[in-house]
């Protein structure tokens, strides 16, 4: 992907637990050059921090708002410092 490269932590409500949303992040992060990790937390949401282009996670977040499953309702996010980093994970 071509841009500047950013790094996000974004909290996400709604119904994401149960759903298979981390492992759909999982998937998509990879084709759209994004490495970082996601976690459930204990009070419903799911954490992730995604490291990428702006475009390549606008368009995973918008891959997520499309999935059939997943429901978004509130997305939290907050800019972080780019880190030295390979790979995605489930936490």
């Amino acid at each position: 992907m071509i841009g500047e490269t950013v790094r996000k932590r974004i909290c996400v409500s709604g119904r994401v637990q149960g759903v298979g949303f981390r492992y759909r992040v999982r998937y998509l992060a990879p084709s759209l050059s994004i490495t970082g990790w996601v976690k459930n937390l204990d009070d419903g949401r799911v954490e992730m921090e995604l490291q990428g282009t702006e475009n390549g996670i606008e368009k995973l977040i918008q891959e997520l708002r499309n999935d059939r499953f997943i429901v978004i309702k509130d997305i939290q996010m907050d800019r972080m410092l780019v880190i030295e980093e390979k790979g995605f994970h489930i936490m």
